[in-house]
């Protein structure tokens, strides 16, 4: 499947969407945002909310908010931007902003800066991830990064010490074939798969001193390196420290299908951020872990990111109002009491000093998290190229196809690479 914008797309999307009525009459107002993000049902909460005071303090503003699960959030997306239908704000990703912007589907923000979107008090690194060939596209709503979400509970009930940031891989598989074989819960594993998540797959390759892309666009591993990642997980499967293909099937990818929130692993891999939805849907509770090491002496992979943006599209006809939403979504102190650190560690300085006094147990253990990664982080690399959104999906085919069994690791390292390489070259 391509994420690609391009006309292909009008015919994806679908019957999934969630759209949320206009907050607010139709014909009493004078202009409309219409807001497009993905998340969980927590957040649609949260933002709505965020989205009820804008109304409130700018008469004769509409905001319509609609949401959907990561999967089906970015063929929605591209079908819309080529039906000349695009929302006016677009929650955007890391891995998708160069292509959305190369392709004119984002407006430049760069006349707003300091007049309607005062971020002095963010962080530069930031700021420079938003920008796209010398332009900002989009303004970072949060810091993150890569985690382990960990069933304390199911932890404690194996009789397994938690992981620490010292973990290897060994060792965590190790735990998980001692939690699926200590049988205290029917049909559990403790680990889910994670072979098909990429920013998983990128720590991992980021501790071996490589990286999913190069600077110029090309894929940056080769097969040997994949085919090695995709025999970790096959021997995970054969030893049941994680779970089996079947169960891992039914994750889209979001918080609700992750084999954690449905009750068949002891920890997935997300990032720090979907804390909260985690532990909201989740009676057990849940610890934040980093990845595991691929041995004792390695650095780490990680490193802080935007969690996500909000970029102004480019066919909105009122950029102006737009990019005021976008400065009132990420700095206005009644937002930031509504929104905390759902979508990340807040980039403004005076937000962060905010919310720091006022936060609950798992808003200070996502800001602990982030910020003490230590020597764990590395430095954020550069904007994924177009295609990336695509080579994602690849990624998960791929895997899918080794854990079912119709590739062995060989195969599907070989397979992967190739079709990366392919998507990138046609980008």
């Amino acid at each position: 499947m391509t994420h690609r914008i391009s006309r292909r797309n009008v015919l994806a999307g679908g019957a999934a969407l969630l759209s949320m009525s206009a907050l607010g009459p139709a014909f009493a107002q004078e202009a409309r945002l219409r807001v497009l993000w993905w998340g969980s049902q927590a957040r649609a909460d949260r933002t709505n909310k965020v989205n009820q005071l804008f109304q409130e303090q700018n008469a004769g503003v509409a905001i319509n908010g609609e949401f959907l699960g990561w999967s089906d959030y970015w063929p929605r997306l591209a079908t819309q931007v080529a039906g000349r239908n695009a929302p006016d704000i677009i929650q955007m990703d890391y891995r998708y902003i160069v292509e959305y912007a190369r392709r004119g589907a984002l407006a430049p923000l760069d006349d707003y800066l300091g007049s309607v979107l005062k971020v002095e008090d963010f962080d530069q690194v930031q700021i420079k991830g938003g920008s796209v060939e010398g332009k900002l596209y989009g303004i970072s709503l949060g810091a993150n990064s890569a985690a382990m979400m960990v069933n304390a509970a199911a932890f404690e009930e194996a009789g397994i010490e938690l992981p620490t940031p010292s973990t290897t891989w060994e060792e965590m598989a190790r735990m998980g074939a001692e939690i699926t074989k200590a049988g205290k819960r029917k049909g559990f594993y403790g680990l889910s798969d994670g072979s098909a998540v990429e920013p998983l797959l990128e720590n991992w390759l980021r501790q071996r001193g490589k990286a999913l892309f190069t600077a110029d666009g090309k894929i940056a591993y080769d097969a040997n390196d994949a085919a090695e990642w995709f025999a970790m997980w096959q021997k995970m499967r054969e030893d049941k420290a994680c779970v089996p293909p079947d169960i891992q099937a039914l994750d889209q990818y979001n918080v609700e299908t992750s084999p954690l929130s449905l009750g068949k692993a002891a920890a997935s891999f997300a990032h720090s951020n979907q804390f909260v939805a985690y532990q909201g849907i989740n009676k057990d509770k849940l610890a934040l872990r980093s990845h595991p090491l691929i041995d004792k002496e390695a650095k780490g992979g990680h490193y802080r990111k935007p969690s996500m943006f909000f970029s102004v599209s480019a066919q909105t006809k009122d950029p102006e109002l737009g990019a005021k939403y976008v400065n009132f979504f990420v700095k206005d102190p009644k937002a930031a009491d509504i929104l905390g650190v759902e979508r990340g560690v807040p980039e403004s300085a005076a937000v962060r000093e905010q919310l720091a006094s006022t936060l609950d147990e798992l808003g200070r253990a996502m800001l602990d998290y982030v910020s003490g990664l230590g020597a764990l982080a590395g430095d954020l690399p550069p904007p994924p190229p177009s295609g990336a959104g695509e080579a994602e999906f690849a990624l998960r085919n791929v895997a899918e196809q080794v854990g079912f069994g119709q590739l062995d690791a060989k195969q599907g390292g070989e397979t992967l690479v190739n079709e990366v390489s392919q998507i990138l070259a046609r980008g």
